[in-house]
């Protein structure tokens, strides 16, 4: 019974703010457990896979969310009302992440790995917005964003074809 009230990840806040993670989440873990076709527009899917997908949107959704999609009976209904909502995220992160993207200098933070998380966090939602962004774009931000004191060392690596972060 312990394991109903555990959660696999983040639950959908009523802002909105962790609804891209949330998408990717819910349909990988759907596509694990064979009900990824019950968020499908016209699946053929049974009456218990539709319950447990059912259920396991709600679980995932905040309090509130529940409430007001009380009455909606199936996944692919509250899938679609909850897309229709927040599916406005995509283009509301979009301008920020380019914006963080053109910004994102190595000397700003304290440590590389404080680094390297950021700069994978922004490639991650470019990325999910249809940019292209490759290990050598990544490498060329960061080489490109050294201090003027380390311009041979920025060269060096250049010259050696260093073109992947990590």
């Amino acid at each position: 019974m312990s394991s109903l009230a555990k959660l696999e990840f983040l639950a959908l806040d009523i802002t909105g703010k962790t609804y891209l993670a949330l998408v990717l989440d819910v349909k990988i873990h759907l596509n694990a457990n064979n009900l990824g076709d019950t968020i499908k527009e016209g699946n053929t899917t049974s009456t218990q896979d539709k319950a447990k997908a059912m259920i396991f949107l709600r679980h995932h959704i905040h309090a509130d969310l529940k409430t007001e999609y009380l009455t909606v009976k199936g996944p692919l209904d509250l899938w679609t009302k909850l897309t229709e909502r927040y599916d406005h995220q995509k283009t509301v992160i979009l301008p920020r992440a380019r914006y963080d993207w053109v910004n994102l200098r190595l000397q700003d933070f304290k440590s590389i790995s404080e680094y390297i998380s950021a700069m994978f966090r922004i490639t991650s939602q470019l990325i999910l917005r249809g940019q292209n962004i490759t290990d050598e774009d990544m490498m060329e931000k960061t080489l490109s964003t050294f201090h003027a004191s380390n311009v041979i060392l920025q060269q060096q690596y250049r010259e050696r074809g260093f073109y992947k972060i990590l």
